[in-house]
């Protein structure tokens, strides 16, 4: 296997598995996202989704749970179901919107405030020490080239033509067929 350019960074131009972008940080991701599942799971009886979902409430206030989803980065069922636990955990609570019953409000409750509240600053310091690995200034770029790859990703992923995704069936549902010589 040919070795790529020395001007040419390996991510730019990846020839393995380990070039890829979106594998190293899938790596980091479950890496030091294991640290946090460990706290979430041991310390706090809830789940990393669960976490998320606390965690984006707990940020930008009461809302409804398509909204949610959005900004959880997660699919409805899935919130859904992260809900239904934390609503059982009384972590969360759902209140209908005056007039429209099937409008449901989400907000944490005081035992889910406190729980964001004694969660946030142990994954905070993970997040640190992870980044502790960089100067301030590479923490600084880094931040800026993290928003410029997440504007290129928001594209792609808004492009028309693509296939879609269905994980009801397993990988069974589509097999893979070489193209046609």
């Amino acid at each position: 296997m040919p070795s790529p350019s020395p001007d040419v960074p390996r991510l730019a131009q990846p020839e393995i598995l380990d070039d890829l972008l979106l594998y190293r940080l899938s790596r980091l991701h479950a890496t030091a996202g294991s640290v946090v599942v460990r706290y979430c799971e041991g310390q706090f009886g809830i789940t990393r989704r669960e976490w998320r979902v606390l965690a984006v409430l707990a940020a930008r206030g009461p809302m409804g749970s398509s909204a949610l989803a959005e900004q959880a980065h997660l699919d409805r069922p899935r919130t859904s179901k992260a809900l239904t636990a934390l609503a059982g955990k009384k972590l969360v609570s759902r209140t209908s919107r005056a007039g429209d019953a099937r409008q449901i409000q989400l907000a944490l409750t005081p035992a889910g405030i406190a729980l964001h509240s004694e969660l946030f600053p142990l994954v905070s310091r993970i997040n640190r020490e992870v980044l502790a690995a960089l100067t301030p200034a590479e923490t600084d770029m880094l931040g800026r080239m993290l928003e410029r790859l997440q504007q290129v990703a928001d594209a792609m992923a808004g492009q028309d033509g693509l296939p879609l995704a269905d994980r009801r069936h397993g990988s069974s549902a589509r097999r893979y067929k070489p193209a046609a010589d």
